[in-house]
């Protein structure tokens, strides 16, 4: 990754941290087979906006989603047996989620984690990791289990939320990870974590794909993770251990959020009502950052 015209540095700023109530470090099984062994208080990702403005996150190793009001109190929504990593709220205020252990899983207005599909054709999912939103019904998710550049086995799926249709859009791919649809919606970029780069995949006219490449090669970090559009046709893409990076829509990069030293940022959200301001999640520390953006975010707009 080589530009010569320097990115507008932007510098993130602390917004809010998991209380110490829900925090104190413990052994997990997901950081055993995760992180080797390392005892977590909580690893935050998914952020996403419902319509009244509240904040919502997952928090991975103990099956928690937190809701986070605008005047920044935290509530633990649900705690169940799973691994949460994706989290969408749709338009309608139903709470969706892309499970490693579960699948694709809904969390009920009772706090109940409802699984609405665990496998494809008699098979189950190697280990969902997140989702994005169409506007005509279609979930996209993510399957990256343990997938890699030795075994290239991810996949995108995408799920109908009124027909229940199940449909496997992408498949050998080394560690898909955060995806989201272009602010036009004739693409879908898919976060490639293992080979550091940004996919791209325009869709053709029975909704399938074509003439998939890579759109964006990414380098340091950890590899790319959550990924957002802007209304601009700007991709932004959390990048752990490196910061938050902006392209144009010709892939130039325009700028770099900075966050402090030893940061692993790893998704991000727009604001609902504040649409140009940008939430990250700082999985390493429980804290949950915000910076203001050139311009809004896209959001619940997507399309296809």
């Amino acid at each position: 990754m080589f530009y010569l015209d320097p990115p507008i540095r932007l510098s993130a700023q602390p917004f809010s941290t998991i209380p110490e109530q829900w925090s104190a470090p413990r052994p997990s099984e997901w950081a055993n087979d995760i992180l080797g062994g390392k005892v977590v208080g909580s690893f935050l990702e998914g952020p996403c906006f419902d319509q009244a403005g509240n904040l919502y996150v997952v928090d991975i190793p103990f099956g928690r989603i937190f809701r986070i009001s605008p005047d920044k109190e935290w509530s633990l929504l649900t705690e169940y047996d799973g691994w949460p990593n994706g989290l969408k709220c749709t338009p309608d205020g139903r709470i969706l989620l892309a499970d490693h252990r579960q699948g694709l899983v809904e969390i009920t207005d009772a706090g109940a984690a409802v699984v609405l599909v665990s496998g494809y054709r008699g098979e189950r999912f190697r280990g969902l990791n997140d989702l994005t939103l169409g506007s005509d019904g279609w979930v996209y998710f993510t399957d990256q289990g343990q997938s890699g550049l030795q075994e290239q086995s991810g996949c995108v799926y995408r799920w109908h939320q009124i027909t229940g249709a199940l449909e496997r859009v992408l498949a050998n791919i080394p560690s898909p990870n955060g995806l989201v649809l272009s602010a036009d919606g004739k693409s879908l970029f898919v976060a490639v974590t293992r080979t550091n780069t940004i996919w791209r995949a325009p869709f053709v006219i029975d909704g399938g794909v074509s003439k998939v490449g890579v759109h964006l090669n990414l380098s340091g970090g950890g590899g790319p993770d959550g990924i957002a559009v802007d209304l601009d046709g700007g991709l932004i893409v959390a990048q752990p251990g490196l910061g938050v990076l902006r392209f144009d829509s010709s892939g130039i990069l325009t700028h770099f959020v900075q966050l402090p030293p030893g940061s692993s940022p790893s998704n991000i959200s727009f604001e609902i009502h504040n649409s140009s301001r940008m939430m990250i999640t700082d999985s390493a520390s429980g804290t949950i950052f915000m910076v203001d953006m050139p311009f809004a975010g896209y959001g619940m707009q997507e399309k296809r």
